[in-house]
C-alpha cells in the first residue's frame, strides 16, 4: 500500500462543507484517511485580491498509481463543481498531491514532492502537524524545518 499526502482547500460556498464532502469522497475513491490536519484560514496566494481559504491536509492510504490518484483527484474536483478560469483564482476546491511514499516524480501534468510547498505556508502549516518528522526527498529537511524556514509571511490560522 502507499502513502499520499494531499492538501485540499477551497474558498468559494461552504467552505467547511466543501472540506466535508472532499474527505468523503477521497475516502471513498482513493483510500482511507488515515489523519487530517486541522482545518486552517489562509489568506490567498497569488491572487489576493479574493475571500480567504480553507486548507487542510490529509494522510492517505492508497492502492493507486501517482498518475491514477492525480486522476482521480481531478475527477473530484470537477463532480464538486471545480472549473479552472483563472491561475490562483478563487475555487470551491483544490487537491494537490504534495508527497507519495518518498518518491520523486517530474511528469509534464504531475511533480512530485509538490515543487511549490517548501514557500507556501497554507501547505506547510498543515503538514507539519501531521507529519512534523516527515523528510522532503529532496531537500532534506522535515515539516518542521521546512515551516519554521517557509519565506512566505501570509497570514494561515487554525480554524479547528
Amino acid at each position: 500500500m502507499n502513502h499520499a499526502y494531499l492538501l485540499i482547500g477551497g474558498n468559494i460556498g461552504d467552505r467547511i462543507e466543501n472540506l466535508r464532502k472532499t474527505r468523503a469522497i477521497i475516502a471513498a475513491v482513493c483510500g482511507p484517511i488515515l489523519l487530517e490536519s486541522s482545518i486552517f484560514e489562509t489568506s490567498p496566494w497569488g491572487k489576493t485580491d479574493q475571500a480567504d481559504f480553507l486548507n487542510q491536509a490529509l494522510w492517505v492510504e492508497t492502492a493507486l498509481a501517482p498518475t491514477l490518484l492525480l486522476e482521480k483527484i481531478l475527477g473530484i474536483e470537477q463532480e464538486l463543481g471545480r472549473f479552472r478560469a483563472e491561475k490562483f483564482g478563487p475555487r470551491i476546491i483544490d487537491i494537490d498531491i504534495i508527497f507519495y511514499n518518498d518518491e520523486v516524480l517530474v511528469l509534464p501534468s504531475l511533480t512530485i514532492p509538490h515543487p511549490h510547498m517548501q514557500n507556501r505556508r497554507f501547505v506547510m502549516a498543515p503538514m507539519a502537524e501531521i507529519a512534523p518528522g516527515l523528510v522532503h526527498p529532496l531537500l532534506r529537511k522535515n515539516m518542521t524545518e521546512l515551516l519554521e524556514e517557509c519565506p512566505d509571511t501570509l497570514a494561515v490560522d487554525k480554524k479547528t
